[in-house]
């Protein structure tokens, strides 16, 4: 499973990429907001952390589907080809995936609540499609279910679109999609850090520490014996 972070700060995507194996960076018009920048210029120096050849979804704000497909020309054009188009999975939103994947512009469905929005974003042509996990929780369904579902039904019809999970609260969530196979993650930096965060390990790590100075001396590591 790829994991991208969800996030705009330049500092946290950083950190993210120092300690985590992660695969790119997705942002929608919210977490551009909390950066309080121009989005061009927020994208632009995530992009040139990332490199080109890192996946940078970014959305759409246009609700008809030639504002759409205007704005995704513009992005590509300042941010690059392999940049992932964000397009909500609404009526608009599919006629622009449909034209827009005839083209070959990379495509993620977002803004998904239920199976056969995915499935149709996939049918149109979407490299990804993005269930919110945990906003359709709130809604009363099941998040990790509607994911289960969709990433069922796309394989059964022999389509190449992968899930881009997305909208976690916690990382069990994020574990019960890894164990099922689903093809990406968005997370953000701190569900990130809660993957590994273990008591146990720490602790396993001290009694090691103190172990080895007993024998060794204290601050003895084995780069100074």
């Amino acid at each position: 499973m790829k994991i991208l972070v969800d996030h705009a700060d330049i500092n946290a995507i950083k950190k993210m990429y120092e300690y985590y194996p992660v695969d790119g960076v997705t942002t929608n018009p919210s977490i551009l907001k909390k950066a309080g920048r121009n989005p061009f210029d927020v994208l632009s120096e995530i992009r040139a952390f990332i490199g080109s050849e890192a996946e940078l979804h970014a959305q759409v704000i246009s609700k008809d589907a030639q504002g759409m497909i205007k704005e995704a020309y513009k992005m590509r054009e300042v941010l690059g080809e392999n940049t992932f188009i964000k397009i909500p999975v609404i009526p608009e939103g599919l006629k622009a995936i449909k034209a827009l994947a005839k083209e070959g512009v990379n495509i993620t469905g977002t803004a998904i609540y239920n199976q056969m929005q995915g499935f149709l974003a996939g049918k149109a042509g979407a490299k990804y499609v993005a269930p919110y996990v945990n906003r359709i929780d709130n809604l009363g369904a099941n998040g990790i279910q509607v994911a289960k579902d969709i990433h069922d039904m796309l394989k059964n019809a022999s389509l190449e679109t992968e899930i881009l999970a997305a909208s976690f609260k916690n990382s069990q969530q994020v574990l019960e999609l890894a164990k099922y196979g689903v093809g990406a993650s968005t997370i953000a930096p701190d569900v990130i850090e809660n993957l590994i965060k273990v008591d146990a390990a720490r602790c396993a790590v001290d009694v090691f520490v103190k172990d080895f100075e007993a024998l060794c001396g204290e601050n003895k590591t084995m780069n100074n014996l």
